[in-house]
């Protein structure tokens, strides 16, 4: 004889028909490898990639704009919330347990007392006490609230991924800003060092303007010279300064209790392996949001649509009471039940509902394809920008050191009466530039290669698979 299927392993086998959510198929097939010329002595990017510019005093900062930065208090906040988001969603899939304890007491001011009540005349008070434990669960049928379970878990992976992006954000922006902040310090020691030269020419000048030697003229435009270059002091500090304060912002404190020590030849140039295009896809936190939220819609869509469906309740509860109190608990009873409801008729407010959750799944394929290629075009941009950098930084050292000799040689000459005062002027010009040049260039360099490990995900990956 063959067992008869009851109720309850109807609704297991029922139960098991969700599948689980899906993962998104992008349009976007990454290259084989990249345009970008590759370094043989490139090193692997670490979590930890700001240490290979060989500055502790830059790991001190980002390790403090991890601690202190108010941004990342926010996004951790995010991430608490999530994480509350899912158990609250999990806790659909479980059933719900209530206890009730009851004492009442009716009493009849006046007249005989009627059906509606249990009080009469002769009996004018009456009291009651009961104890009641009520369970009740939802027939997970179509699979919506283990659907919306996992839609939750898919969100809080992605809240973990948008700090993790938020991090390295911040990181990069504290290499960044501190790159810069020295960079300008050293342009202001380079223009203190040409004011110095220039006022020296000046002096020349002078003398020679007294020996008759020199006109007023040629006084005048050194004069303005000299003046030019004093102006261009208060500007750069102003440059530093303001570049200090946003580096403060960063690190969570006030800008007046911020002293940098560092100089800016002293940070190495390291090299990045990019590796595979490929790889990229588990590499940056912002495309695992991105596909986190994607996922997480499919699961929407799925609860969208039993929401169309019937839905079965099972409830049970086990009480007692009496009339008075001792004899509370001498009377138990229980009572089960179970029920169907049907939706049947909305206003279309279920099925606008089931749309809504189909486009927003297609908004979010288009965000996630977005979010590669972006990736993709981060990555080409930093490798580009080192490579050019690097070759326009091996001319500039030379232009900077022909630069100083074009400047010696037409100072001797102009103090032997050899060379006009205009050509002394312009080669003087030019290695101000040449030098200047030179810092900016290093500077662009050194944030090429933030930039780079920006792009390739600073070494993040994910704490657990999607």
């Amino acid at each position: 004889m063959k067992p008869r299927p009851t109720l309850f392993s109807l609704c297991i086998l029922l139960a098991a028909c969700g599948s689980p959510l899906e993962k998104p198929t992008s349009s976007i097939a990454p290259p084989a490898a990249w345009q970008g010329p590759d370094d043989d002595g490139a090193v692997t990017v670490s979590a930890h990639w700001w240490r290979s510019f060989g500055s502790a005093e830059l790991s001190g900062l980002i390790e403090q704009a991890r601690l202190a930065n108010q941004d990342l208090a926010a996004a951790l906040a995010r991430v608490r919330q999530a994480e509350a988001s899912a158990r609250i969603a999990g806790a659909a899939l479980l059933p719900s347990l209530n206890a009730n304890l009851d004492a009442n007491r009716e009493t009849l001011m006046s007249g005989d007392g009627y059906s509606g009540i249990d009080a009469s005349s002769e009996e004018k008070r009456f009291d009651s006490f009961s104890a009641v434990l009520n369970a009740s669960y939802e027939v997970d049928f179509w699979g919506a609230s283990a659907a919306g379970r996992d839609a939750a878990l898919q969100r809080l992976r992605a809240s973990e991924a948008d700090r993790a992006t938020l991090e390295l954000t911040i990181s990069a922006g504290v290499a960044s800003t501190y790159i810069q902040a020295l960079a300008l310090r050293q342009q202001l020691l380079i223009a203190r060092q040409n004011l110095a030269n220039a006022e020296q020419v000046l002096e020349l000048v002078q003398s020679r303007h007294s020996a008759g030697a020199a006109t007023q003229l040629e006084l005048a435009q050194q004069r303005s010279l000299v003046a030019a270059q004093k102006r261009q002091l208060p500007l750069l500090a102003q440059q530093q300064r303001e570049a200090e304060i946003v580096l403060a912002v960063l690190l969570g404190q006030p800008a007046q209790d911020l002293k940098l020590t560092g100089r800016l030849e002293e940070l190495a140039n390291p090299g990045i392996d990019a590796g595979l295009p490929s790889d990229l896809l588990t590499r940056r936190p912002d495309i695992a949001s991105a596909e986190a939220q994607l996922v997480a819609a499919d699961g929407d869509l799925k609860v969208a649509r039993a929401a169309m469906l019937p839905k079965l309740t099972l409830t049970a509860s086990l009480g007692s009471g009496a009339d008075r109190f001792h004899d509370a608990m001498r009377n138990p009873y229980y009572n089960l039940a179970a029920g169907i409801a049907a939706p049947i008729f909305s206003g279309g407010r279920l099925t606008a509902e089931r749309d809504r959750a189909r486009a927003r799944q297609e908004e979010l394929l288009g965000s996630y394809n977005t979010a590669i290629l972006n990736a993709l075009a981060d990555v080409e941009k930093a490798l580009s920008s080192a490579d050019g950098l690097d070759r326009q930084r091996r001319w500039q050292g030379e232009a900077v050191e022909h630069a100083r000799i074009a400047f010696e040689l037409a100072e001797t000459r102009y103090e032997a009466g050899a060379e006009t005062l205009l050509n002394v002027l312009e080669t003087q010009r030019t290695l101000f530039q040449a030098q200047d040049q030179q810092v900016q260039l290093q500077l662009a360099r050194l944030q090429a290669s933030v930039s780079l490990y920006r792009a390739l995900g600073g070494g993040w990956r994910p704490q657990q698979p999607l």
